[in-house]
């Protein structure tokens, strides 16, 4: 997750990532990313706004009409693994975008499953 290079591995979609501000990963430090999903395209704005890895991780992710919040813990087992708490607070903007996120809400949190199962997947077998 703090290496900028690696966010292509495990984020399908995400075809360019630049930092624009700061120093990727550290509180303040704002990335722009930019996927493609076929026939959607979109670009976020990354902003940190608390990191004390690998303990916890709190970043805001903006696009039109649209702002995340997510705030990330990872806890480490007695076996040694680690559970990863992902929270994330969805907020839209404009009749439009508050419908497609009453309607979709399952969709933004199949979303993020999936990428928290393309990390581990990641991690685990690189």
């Amino acid at each position: 997750m703090d290496n900028l290079q690696n966010l292509k591995k495990w984020q399908k979609g995400l075809k360019e990532a630049k930092v624009i501000q700061g120093k990727f990963g550290e509180k303040g430090a704002k990335t722009e990313l930019k996927y493609d999903f076929g026939k959607r395209k979109m670009t976020l704005i990354e902003t940190i706004l608390e990191t004390d890895m690998p303990h916890s991780l709190v970043a805001e992710y903006t696009t039109k009409n649209v702002y995340n919040i997510q705030r990330n813990t990872f806890e480490v087992t007695q076996d040694g693994k680690t559970i990863w708490i992902s929270e994330s607070e969805f907020k839209f903007e404009g009749f439009a975008m508050k419908t497609i996120g009453f309607l979709m809400s399952g969709a933004f949190k199949k979303q993020s499953l999936k990428y928290m199962r393309d990390f581990k997947n990641f991690v685990e077998n690189q």
